[in-house]
């Protein structure tokens, strides 16, 4: 008899993929397809279409397995999320500067209507037991969120990445996703915190006792393994299991902390050397089998989470205050921020453009807060359509606001980088 598991996952890769090409097909990022293959997986559509054969193939008894595969999938892929970290680039103070402006307000300014619109979402919305504050603060950190690896994604394929818009884009966003899953991290641990304040601050001086350990230990030691035994940036099989072995660990204590396994997983990876040959072998050798494999289970799961109830009566309305406060907040702040920082206004606005894409970040970010309890399958379900909205409409909005002369300087750099490839002279 086939074992449920690997049926599972050949319809999920499969619908992953397939929905993947077709989002690629009309110029969007293919993580947007493989995201609503999630949906497409739950009951709102394979559960309407066949129920029959839908509950069969996702018994509740069978999803154990996947739970424990798609958690692997968002540590292996939080850990690469974290070894991208990048100060702004060329370490400039000017540039950090600026890019703290768009970060900063990016994040403030989206939390803000974040919790103002919480007392209008909050009665139907949050979960039996948890109190205003929480589902509010939970609310401000995922409309805080900014895609820091599709953002990086959209500027390579538009050939901005070494523009001053792409390059002031990815230190904001940099700086923008460390505030928003700080912020994240108190909110859980906060819920996860049973005892009251005393838990609370029990979680939250683990978290600082993790975090000196792994700055102020892991990051010098693995430092001295990385020089000696992978100078190349490229680790052997006895460097790639000590990896693995910190990144597990981390993850372990964090989820240990009534935390989440992907915080631990994201510091390990941060405290990395800031080494693009380490970057690409890891990517080579991680990434590819957790975006492949791993994640579209994680995408399935959080589809089978979704309901839909959420639509029904006031359910289009809170739709519309979070996709509201969602894009004004992102597009106005990160707007702000760059003009603060000298860009004109079309500039800025292709910026705050940029710093709307959420994607598969909020996923993880609502799917840690489904886990916590702080929100329930209906919050979860309009904060899903909301990660792919936003996302979606990034290339369109940036198309609009970007001026005439950045597509130029784009397409002559992107001729001259193919040209470089050609002819590595030039």
């Amino acid at each position: 008899m086939t074992s449920p598991l690997l049926l599972q996952l050949v319809v999920i890769i499969a619908t992953a993929r397939l929905c993947g090409l077709a989002l690629r097909f009309i110029g969007q990022p293919p993580v947007i397809g493989e995201m609503a293959a999630g949906i497409i997986l739950g009951p709102m559509v394979f559960g309407a279409l066949a129920p029959a054969f839908h509950g069969q193939l996702f018994a509740p008894e069978s999803l154990s397995a996947l739970s424990s595969l798609a958690t692997l999938g968002l540590v292996l892929f939080m850990f690469i999320v974290g070894v991208e970290l990048r100060a702004p680039p060329e370490g400039a103070r000017a540039q950090f500067k600026a890019a703290g402006w768009v970060g900063v307000l990016s994040v403030l300014v989206p939390m803000a209507l974040g919790v103002a619109i919480s007392p209008f979402l909050h009665p139907s919305l949050a979960p039996d037991g948890v109190g205003f504050w929480p589902f509010a603060l939970f609310m401000a950190a995922a409309m805080a969120i900014t895609a820091f690896p599709i953002l990086a994604r959209i500027l390579k394929e538009r050939n901005l990445t070494h523009s001053r818009l792409g390059q002031l884009s990815l230190g904001s966003a940099a700086i923008a996703d460390l505030l928003a899953w700080i912020l994240l991290a108190l909110v859980v641990a906060l819920i996860g915190a049973g005892a009251g304040y005393a838990g609370f601050f029990r979680i939250l001086i683990g978290l600082a006792v993790l975090c000196a350990v792994v700055f102020s230990v892991l990051r010098p030691l693995y430092a001295r393994l990385l020089a000696r035994h992978a100078a190349d940036g490229v680790p052997g099989g006895m460097v790639l299991a000590a990896l693995f072995v910190g990144l597990f660990a981390c993850a372990a204590v964090t989820d240990w902390l009534q935390l989440h396994a992907v915080f631990g997983a994201f510091l390990f990876g941060a405290c990395l050397p800031r080494d693009d040959r380490l970057l690409r072998s890891l990517a080579e050798r991680i990434e590819h089998v957790a975006i492949i494999v791993l994640m579209p289970i994680f995408f399935a799961l959080a589809g089978l989470n979704t309901t839909g109830d959420a639509f029904v009566g006031a359910g289009m309305g809170a739709l519309g205050l979070i996709m509201a406060a969602a894009v004004i907040g992102k597009v106005a702040g990160g707007a702000a921020g760059a003009r603060l920082a000298g860009l004109g206004w079309r500039d800025s606005l292709a910026v705050g453009s940029l710093m709307n894409a959420r994607a598969l970040m909020e996923l993880i970010v609502i799917k840690v807060g489904l886990d916590a309890g702080v929100i329930g399958q209906q919050a979860f379900t309009l904060l899903l359509v909301m990660a792919i909205l936003t996302t979606v409409m990034t290339g369109p909005l940036l198309s609009l606001f970007l001026r005439p002369d950045s597509m130029s300087q784009a397409r002559r750099w992107g001729r001259r980088r193919r040209d470089t490839q050609v002819n590595p002279s030039l």
